[in-house]
């Protein structure tokens, strides 16, 4: 059984999900992001003995274990969406290679490797908060003030993540009141400062990209930041 190589205290939550999403047969279904994950996203990853995993999966019912799998990756890659936007890159990848299974254009066994394969990305795309020093909300703004561009030098990321830090604590601390978004004037008063806060950004932002940074951010803090101040990042708490 796949529940042999997840961590303990989580074995019973995962297999009881996985169980229940394999009982809803969503195996054909797109894959679709949610507003936010729940307890099951706190699956470690990296805490999976793939190479046990593949022992499994060669002995036993293949179409069910690399299921079982696909219900695990899912779940966790829908709560990291959900806290990192930037993330879905890897909600497409993961959706081609559903597509492809679901067509016939691979067959389980090559499924099941690609998931595994899959899975460590995952979990090393998991760790790269820690990796930047940074908090997993810190990682997202950084995420947004710097993809797609522009280019920087390691100094200048470094400057980056000062700003990212220095902002959200002013957000937190002052801006992100209770029902801010609800309100024209508290709305006002988060969009002035992140314009504010960014224009200590290096000089590699040129005007346009520093006019389209203060937008993806404002869209970022409004579609993560509600009900407790933490927004999103309470909730992964």
């Amino acid at each position: 059984k796949v529940r042999s190589f997840l961590p303990p205290p989580d074995i019973s939550a995962v297999m009881g999900a996985i169980e229940d999403v394999l009982d809803r047969s969503i195996a054909a279904q797109g894959y679709v992001i949610q507003e936010r994950g729940d307890g099951f996203g706190r699956v470690d990853l990296s805490q999976i003995d793939f190479e046990a995993l593949q022992k499994v999966f060669q002995r036993g019912r293949k179409r069910t274990e690399a299921e079982r799998l696909r219900a695990l990756v899912g779940q966790k890659l829908q709560a990291m969406v959900a806290l990192n936007r930037s993330r879905v890159d890897f909600v497409a990848k993961f959706q081609q290679m559903i597509d492809e299974y679901n067509a016939g254009s691979m067959n389980v066994d090559e499924f099941f490797r690609q998931l595994v394969e899959f899975a460590r990305q995952l979990s090393d795309e998991e760790k790269r908060a820690v990796s930047e020093n940074l908090t997993e909300e810190e990682l997202a703004l950084f995420d947004v003030l710097t993809k797609p561009d522009p280019i920087l030098t390691k100094a200048e990321e470094a400057m980056v993540k000062r700003v990212a830090k220095a902002l959200l604590e002013k957000l937190k601390a002052e801006k992100l009141v209770y029902e801010w978004r609800k309100r024209q004037q508290s709305r006002a008063a988060v969009r002035l400062w992140i314009e504010h806060a960014l224009e200590a950004l290096p000089r590699s932002y040129t005007p346009e990209i520093f006019e389209k940074k203060c937008e993806r951010t404002y869209e970022h803090v409004f579609n993560s930041y509600y009900g407790e101040v933490g927004g999103v990042y309470a909730q992964a708490s």
